[in-house]
């Protein structure tokens, strides 16, 4: 168990750049010369992604603020 935890940090805040893109738009955009247009779109898929994760962490957030406040109101 303690090695599944370490691997899911582990993976968590220690990972290495990766490509976003789906196999068609890497196959389209690797026969480019300077690859700009590549990174442009891996940029703005990374940019799209973020938005749910901030919803989430939000709710999140709220979730655990109500209950630390009314945990905090019982004693």
């Amino acid at each position: 168990m303690k090695q599944k935890i370490f691997f899911f940090l582990f993976s968590c805040f220690f990972f290495l750049e990766g490509n976003a893109q789906c196999a068609m738009c890497r196959a389209v955009l690797e026969s480019e010369e300077g690859q700009t247009t590549a990174e442009g779109v891996n940029d703005g898929i990374m940019y799209l992604m973020v938005v749910p994760y901030l919803l989430v962490a939000g709710i999140a957030f709220i979730i655990y603020w109500k209950f630390f406040r009314e945990r905090k109101e019982i004693q």
